[in-house]
């Protein structure tokens, strides 16, 4: 005949019944990076030290109740002892990095040896609250969507900009086209302005410089045809030689 259950209340009175053991614990999971721990009230009680802390991170749902750090809580020997846990194979926990008392990191690994270890997760304590640190592919899956989404933000809004751009031109080309006018009753003055210029240098400067001599006994050969013009020079008084570029006044534009 089966033993009718007794009520938690009655076995605590001292009855001989015994409750029955707790169902055990499940592994937690593999993703759990949306889950944030925090017993303030353990935080309030006991200082968190490197001492303490794995005892702290054994109250959160990322802990392993299957681990060899339990193994060794049972046995009354420290969870974080290297010594003890090299000589055992499975999942444990190792405190890899600390700034006390604001920063714990705590990695979860598989020991195969005592030589032999394979990281599969790490989690960090941050001022009292517990986290799973995303792994390193997500991390990057992640920042490379947003950066992606930014950059295909970035050229929706270049595009549309641009077309308003365009938009605005093709209706205002009369009025681009009509200050032409304009432009060009500026640039005759511009040319006015630049002759004035010139021709007032062209006063301040000397006249050119004679030729060179020619050397001592070198007669220049002379034809029949230039001889008599020279004849004619010399019998009329001829006007002084006018500089081709001092002595040609300004220029002569086209009046348009």
């Amino acid at each position: 005949m089966a033993t009718p259950l007794v009520p938690p209340s009655q076995a605590a009175a001292g009855g001989d019944f015994e409750a029955p053991p707790p169902p055990p614990m499940q592994p937690p999971g593999t993703d759990m990076t949306g889950i944030c721990f925090r017993d303030q009230l353990w935080l309030n009680t006991y200082p968190l030290d490197r001492n303490l802390v794995f005892d702290y991170f054994a109250l959160s749902p990322f802990y392993d109740w299957t681990c060899n750090n339990e193994q060794l809580r049972m046995r009354s020997i420290h969870p974080l002892d290297i010594s003890q846990l090299s000589k055992m194979t499975g999942i444990e926990y190792m405190l890899s990095e600390v700034m006390e008392p604001h920063l714990f990191v705590i990695r979860k690994q598989k020991r195969d040896s005592a030589e032999k270890v394979t990281p599969m997760l790490a989690y960090y304590i941050l001022d009292g609250s517990i986290y799973q640190a995303p792994q390193l592919c997500n991390v990057f899956a992640a920042r490379v969507g947003r950066a992606l989404y930014y950059i295909s933000k970035a050229f929706t809004t270049a595009a549309s900009k641009l077309e308003k751009i365009g938009y605005v031109n093709t209706e205002n080309e009369s009025e681009t086209l009509e200050p032409k006018g304009g432009k060009e009753a500026i640039d005759f003055k511009e040319v006015k302005r630049v002759d004035h210029i010139l021709a007032s240098l062209q006063r301040k400067l000397g006249p050119a410089p004679p030729p060179p001599p020619f050397p001592d006994g070198f007669i220049p050969p002379t034809t029949e045809a230039e001889k008599e013009p020279e004849n004619q020079q010399a019998a009329e008084p001829q006007p002084p030689a006018l500089d081709p570029i001092i002595d040609q006044g300004p220029a002569k534009r086209m009046k348009f």
